[in-house]
């Protein structure tokens, strides 16, 4: 079954400076700009989005610009240590504000910062996607495990450019366009066939 894009919140878990550094999985400039469309479908569907540290002022480093940068009106939830986000009760009742049934999640490190609060907000009653490659892990051997682990407890492993279109629903909208855009930043060769298009047209 597919999702509405009017019951959906996006969470942004542990993109920061200093954790991004260790991923081995996808390439460290991929990952940062399918998790900046995230933030970009976010806003363009006005969805609530909210976004968190692990231990920022440590080796963690700060949350990188491109979440609060694309998705202006995230809420930023302060953690105090707790590694699972859905520890901590700020977070959660974050989460609970938003009165959305499906949360959409990405973050760094996959097998943790993704799959622990997947696995507990599956467990509260939640519809979960967790977006594989707007997150990042330590090894492909790691994303994998838990890309199994996530689907056995019934998780919806997906990419960024499918969670874009199973929100975005059809072309027939009046900001088509910037739905385009978000895919040719994901997909430049999709951006340089939008140019061609247009030049043709022109």
């Amino acid at each position: 079954m597919l999702t509405k894009a009017e019951d959906v919140a996006f969470l942004f878990v542990d993109h920061q400076s200093g954790l991004i550094q260790t991923v081995k999985d996808i390439p460290v400039h991929d990952l940062r700009t399918n998790a900046a469309s995230l933030a970009k479908a976010a806003n363009l569907l006005g969805a609530p989005t909210i976004y968190t540290e692990s231990v920022p002022d440590g080796p963690n480093g700060p949350i990188v610009p491109e979440i609060k940068q694309n998705a202006p009106d995230a809420v930023y939830v302060k953690r105090t240590g707790e590694i699972n986000a859905w520890d901590c009760k700020a977070f959660v009742e974050a989460v609970k504000v938003t009165d959305k049934q499906t949360l959409i999640i990405s973050g760094i490190w996959t097998s943790v910062c993704v799959a622990l609060p997947a696995l507990s907000a599956i467990g509260a009653g939640y519809t979960v996607y967790t977006v594989i490659d707007a997150s990042g892990d330590v090894s492909i051997a790691s994303r994998d495990i838990t890309i199994a682990r996530l689907a056995h407890a019934g998780a919806i492993t997906v990419s960024t450019t499918g969670m874009l279109a199973e929100l975005q629903k059809t072309w027939n909208r009046e900001d088509a366009e910037d739905w385009g855009a978000v895919y040719a930043s994901v997909s430049p060769n999709y951006g340089a066939a939008m140019e061609q298009y247009y030049s043709t047209q022109k």
